[in-house]
This record gives C-alpha cells, sequence and structure tokens, in this order.
C-alpha cells in the first residue's frame, strides 16, 4: 500500500467541512486520505527531494561566475594527487 513510513491520526471534521471534503472526493476521485495529505503539503510547505534540489540549483546558480578555473584544471590537480594529499594530511590532523 505504503512505500514509505505513515503515522496514522484520527480528526474530527464539522459538517461543512465533511460535505466540502466529500464534494472534493466526487469531483476528483481521490480518498479523503490523499486529499488531507495534499492539504497539508500545500499549507505547511513539506517538500519532495526533488524540489529542495530544485531550490538547491537555484540559490546556487552562477555561484561560480567569475572563476578562471576550468574543468580541466580541476581534473589534472585531482589526477596529480595533491588534492588527495592535502585531505589525508587534514583527517589526519583532525584526530
Amino acid at each position: 500500500m505504503y512505500t514509505y513510513i505513515v503515522q496514522r491520526t484520527q480528526i474530527y471534521l464539522s459538517e461543512d467541512e465533511t460535505r466540502a471534503l466529500e464534494r472534493e472526493v466526487q469531483s476528483t476521485g481521490k480518498t479523503r486520505s490523499r486529499l488531507i495529505r495534499e492539504a497539508i503539503l500545500d499549507r505547511y510547505g513539506a517538500r519532495s527531494d526533488a524540489q529542495a534540489i530544485v531550490k538547491v540549483l537555484e540559490e546556487t546558480a552562477g555561484a561560480w561566475r567569475g572563476h578562471r578555473e576550468t574543468g580541466a584544471d580541476t581534473i589534472d590537480r585531482l589526477r596529480s594527487g595533491r588534492r588527495l594529499e592535502r585531505l589525508r594530511r587534514r583527517a589526519a590532523t583532525s584526530r
């Protein structure tokens, strides 16, 4: 049924809220529980991983602008082992 862990909860709705929910069930074909979950996500802003990734990409777009280093320079440095050696030294001093 679910591919993620869920918690069961019980809520009390007024007659007006119940009717509104039922109208939405009839018009969309979605279950009550699905509509309630969607409403919670819309209202309280829970994000999917995809939405979080898009947000980070938007916030960091252009961050490398103005740097002269190219990808080839980075690859050469990594292959030379200087960066690896620096990481090893840093790891040794942090113990």
